[in-house]
Order: structure tokens, then sequence, then C-alpha cells
């Protein structure tokens, strides 16, 4: 008869005793760790002496408040579209608005706007025009990424044709550079 390498241990065999002794440490486990709770986690956290005087986060510039720099006559301006960012990295984001008056028939010609918090308020202001309604453009999306507002813009290729189908697709994307927004065309942009 050959014998184990290991010798036989007394607790292989399980006895009342030892789940007994398991239930009570597991549940002295529980009801410390219910007690002893961590701090809430926080997404950013400050640090350095300014951290207890750190100013809250301002919500994005709700364009409800708005005033449009966009004449309708008897009608009213519509926002249609909207995104929000922070475009000039200060920490407070910014609200890219599409904008046109609200007619009755055909395609009104849309207008983008940039909205912050005037100072010390919690007002939206326009602060850019990035695309003005006298330039007859629909803009058909508007996305705001990596600090910087792209769009698709519809037009037409010339007066003769009909207001209802713009001809001609567009993309365009505004960074904000030395003070002001800066248009260029993004990469893989097709005009039709």
């Amino acid at each position: 008869m050959q014998q184990s390498a290991v010798p036989e241990l007394a607790h292989t065999h399980t006895r009342p005793i030892h789940w007994l002794a398991t239930a009570t440490a597991v549940a002295g486990v529980v009801a410390l760790s219910s007690v002893l709770q961590p701090n809430s986690a926080t997404a950013a956290q400050t640090t350095g002496p300014d951290a207890k005087h750190a100013p809250a986060a301002l919500a994005p510039p709700d364009p409800a408040h708005a005033d449009f720099p966009l004449e309708c006559g008897p009608v009213k301006a519509v926002v249609v579209k909207k995104a929000t960012g922070d475009l000039d990295g200060d920490a407070s984001p910014e609200t890219v608005v599409v904008v046109h008056c609200d007619a009755p028939m055909g395609t009104p010609p849309d207008g983008i706007y940039v909205l912050t918090h005037s100072t010390g308020t919690a007002t939206p202001r326009v602060v850019a025009t990035l695309v003005d309604p006298k330039n007859s453009t629909t803009v058909s999306d508007v996305a705001v990424r990596d600090r910087a507002v792209t769009a698709d813009l519809l037009s037409y290729s010339s007066d003769d044709v009909p207001r209802c189908c713009p001809d001609v697709k567009n993309s365009a994307k505004w960074q904000w550079k030395d003070g002001t927004f800066i248009r260029s065309t993004p990469a893989g942009a097709h005009s039709v």
C-alpha cells in the first residue's frame, strides 16, 4: 500500500461547526462593509488650494432664451437643430444652433449661430454667425466634435433652381483659433 505525499487533513470532512463558522465570518464581513463605505466618486475632482472655491460647471446655453440676429417678420424664429460642446477650451460648453424663420411654405434658409453664456449670468448670447441665412443655405446636419463644428450645407447652383430643391451639397468645419472661428472643408468632404 502506497502512502500519499500529502497528509490527510482533518478539516476535509465538513461538519456543522465548519458551516456555522463560515456563515458567521461572511455575516461579519457583510455587516462591516455596510458600515464602512467609501466617499462617493465624482467624474472630475479638483485638487490644490482653490479646490474648495472652484466654480460649478455651467449647463450649455439654452437656445430658447436667446435673441437671434434674424428678421422673420410676422413669424417666429425656430431652432431646428442643436449641438453642444466646449469649442474654445474654457471648460464651459457652447451651444451651436441651426435656426430659420418658421415659414408656412417653402424651404426657409438656415443660419448657424454659436451661443455662450453672458458674463456673470446664465442668459445665452450669440457670439458668432457661422452661416448667415442671407446666403440661402439649408443645413442638413450639424455636430460638435473635438472642439470643432461640422455641418452639411445645401445650396443652389443658380437662381434658376427652384427654392424647394437645393442642388449643391458641401461640408464645412469651423474651429476657434486666435479669437475667431476659422472655416475649412473637412477631410473626405465632397460637393454634389
